[in-house]
C-alpha cells in the first residue's frame, strides 16, 4: 500500500516518460486531477482511473477542492497502490500534493514522486528566457500579489478563463503601459499549440483556457521601476549626479507640504463613504513626489555604503512588529489608548530615553509639535479626561492673555499658553489642529476673494473703504461662500475666519 504521485508533462502522453507509465500500468487505482489534458485524456482510454473533475465542477472553493482531492487518493489506498497523476510537473503548482505528501505521512503510507516534465521548459524555450541567467519570478494567476512586481521577468500561470485573462490584464495596467507586449501561450507541446504576442490591454479579451499562459517581460514599473530609474537619473543625469542629502532637503519638506495640502482636500471621513477619486489623483501625484525623495535618499545613503531602500522598508517592518505585540505577539489590550501607552513605552525603551520628552524635533512645525507633545504626555496617563476640562483651561489661558495685554505685559507666552490649550482641545475632540487652521485659513481665503469681487463688480476700492463698508462685504461674501449663520460682529481689524 502506498501513494506514487506522478507528472503527465506539458501535453499529450509523448511527453510521458518510462518511469511514468510504468507506475501507471502497475497501480491498483489510478487517480487523475483533471481529464482535460492531453496525456490523461489518451491514458484514460487504455485503463480504468478515477478522475476529480467533478470537485472542480462541485466546489468552488480551490482549498475545498485540494482538501477533497487527498481525501480521495488517501482512501483509494484502502483498495492497494495508488497513483495520482497531474498534469505538467508533479512538483511546480500542485497544492493538493503537498497535503497528500503531509497525510500520508501522518498514516503511515509511503510516498514517491515522479515529477515529469513541467509546461514550464516549454515556455522558457517558447519566449527565450533563461530562469537562471535572465532572473524569473512564476505566479499564479488566482493570488496575484500585490504591489505586483514586474522588474524581472514574470510567467503568469492558471489563466484559465476568458474571466481570468481579463483580470490578469487589469493588473498588469494598473502600472505598466496598456500598450505593453505580453506573450499569451495556450496548449504548449500539441499540435496546435499557440503562442501569440499582443498588448496587456487586449490581453483581456483573449479567451484563454486550462492551459493558458501569459510572460510578460521585465519591465521598468512600479515601486521597482521608480528604484531603477531613480539609480539610471543618479548616473546619467547631470542635476540629479550633482545632488547632495542637504540640497535635497528642501524638496523633501515642500514635498511634504503639498502632500498634506491633497490630503486635506480629502473629505473629512475618507477612506469611509463615497470615493472623491478627483481628490484622490492629487493625493496620488503627491504621494509620489515624496515617495521619490525617500528613494532618492536611500540611493545616496546606498552610494555611501550606509543602507539601501530594502533596508529602509525592513527596518520600519520590524519597528511595526516590536511595537505591535497585540498583534504580532500574545500582549492583551483594551483599547487605542491603551496600544499609544504601549507604543509610547517600547520607544522609550528602544532609543534608551530619559523622558518622554526628549528626542521631539525643535524643527517641527509647532503645531505638530505641540500635538506630540500632548500625546507624550497621555500615553501616561497626564491629560484632562473630556473636552469641558479642556474648554475651562483655555477659558482661562485667554482670561490670562486679557489681562496681559490690559497691563501692557509680554503677551507672547500668554498667546502661546492660548495656542496650545487650542491645540489640546482639538486633539480632545478628535479634530487634526493642523487640518483646521488649514480649513480655517482657506475659508478666510475665499471669502476675502468673495469680497474683492464685490468691491470689483461695484468699481470700488476696497482700499479705500471705512470699516462699515468692510463688514457689509464680509458678511456678504460668507453668505456667498455657502455659510449662513453670522458668527461674527467685530470691526474688520479683528475680522477672523468664522
Amino acid at each position: 500500500m502506498g501513494i506514487t504521485v506522478v507528472g503527465l508533462g506539458p501535453a499529450g502522453v509523448e511527453y510521458v516518460d518510462a518511469p511514468v507509465r510504468a507506475a501507471i500500468d502497475g497501480a491498483d487505482t489510478v487517480v487523475m486531477r483533471t481529464l482535460r489534458h492531453p496525456a490523461a485524456s489518451e491514458l484514460a482510454q487504455s485503463r480504468d482511473v478515477v478522475s476529480c473533475d467533478d470537485l472542480y465542477d462541485g466546489l468552488t472553493d480551490f482549498d475545498d477542492i485540494y482538501a477533497a482531492i487527498a481525501d480521495r487518493v488517501l482512501a483509494a489506498t484502502e483498495a492497494g497502490s495508488v497513483v495520482y497523476a497531474v498534469p505538467g510537473s508533479a512538483a511546480v503548482g500542485e497544492r493538493a500534493v503537498a497535503q497528500i505528501r503531509e497525510r500520508a505521512a501522518q498514516s503511515g503510507v509511503s510516498f514517491a514522486m515522479h515529477p515529469g516534465l513541467s509546461f514550464l521548459d516549454l515556455v522558457y524555450v517558447a519566449v527565450g528566457v533563461d530562469p537562471i541567467t535572465d532572473g524569473l519570478q512564476v505566479l499564479d494567476a488566482r493570488d496575484l500579489p500585490d504591489p505586483l512586481p514586474l522588474h524581472v521577468p514574470t510567467i503568469i500561470t492558471q489563466v484559465d478563463s476568458a474571466l481570468r485573462a481579463a483580470d490578469v490584464s487589469l493588473a498588469l495596467t494598473r502600472t505598466i503601459d496598456p500598450d505593453t507586449e505580453v506573450t499569451i501561450l495556450d496548449r504548449l507541446g500539441d499540435d496546435d499549440e499557440a503562442v501569440v504576442v499582443v498588448t496587456a490591454s487586449a490581453l483581456a479579451r483573449h479567451p484563454a483556457g486550462p492551459r493558458t499562459t501569459v510572460y510578460v517581460p521585465r519591465t521598468l514599473s512600479g515601486f521597482f521601476g521608480l528604484i531603477e530609474t531613480n539609480r539610471i537619473l543618479r548616473r546619467e543625469c547631470p542635476w540629479d549626479q550633482k545632488q547632495t542629502h542637504h540640497t535635497l532637503l528642501t524638496h523633501l519638506m515642500e514635498e511634504a507640504y503639498e502632500t498634506a495640502d491633497a490630503i486635506g482636500r480629502l473629505p473629512e471621513a475618507a477612506p469611509e463613504g463615497v470615493a472623491d477619486f478627483g481628490a484622490y489623483a492629487e493625493v496620488e501625484e503627491e504621494l509620489g513626489d515624496l515617495l521619490l525623495q525617500v528613494v532618492f535618499h536611500a540611493t545616496l545613503a546606498s552610494e555611501a555604503g550606509a543602507f539601501d531602500i530594502d533596508e529602509v522598508a525592513e527596518n520600519v517592518r520590524r519597528k511595526l512588529v516590536r511595537r505591535h505585540p497585540h498583534v504580532f505577539g500574545d500582549l492583551e489590550v483594551a483599547d487605542a489608548d491603551e496600544v499609544l501607552r504601549n507604543w509610547e513605552q517600547i520607544k522609550k525603551a528602544e532609543k534608551r530615553r530619559e523622558s518622554l520628552m526628549d528626542d521631539i524635533p525643535t524643527g517641527m512645525p509647532a503645531v505638530a509639535r505641540a500635538m506630540k507633545v500632548q500625546k507624550r504626555a497621555r500615553s501616561v496617563g497626564f491629560d484632562w479626561e473630556n473636552p469641558g476640562e479642556v474648554m475651562t483651561a483655555l477659558n482661562e489661558e485667554i482670561e490670562e492673555l486679557v489681562v496681559a495685554i490690559s497691563n501692557s505685559e509680554d503677551v507672547s507666552g500668554e498667546l502661546g499658553d492660548v495656542l496650545f490649550s487650542a491645540i489640546n482641545l482639538a486633539r480632545h475632540l478628535g479634530a487634526d489642529p493642523e487640518v483646521a487652521l488649514r480649513s480655517a485659513v482657506d475659508k478666510f481665503m475665499a471669502r476675502f476673494r468673495a469680497m474683492e469681487e464685490d468691491f470689483a463688480a461695484r468699481s470700488a476700492d476696497i482700499a479705500e473703504s471705512n470699516a462699515a463698508e468692510l463688514e457689509e462685504a464680509w458678511r456678504s461674501a460668507k453668505l456667498v461662500t455657502g455659510r449662513q449663520s453670522t458668527l461674527h460682529t467685530d470691526p474688520p481689524s479683528t475680522l477672523g475666519a468664522s
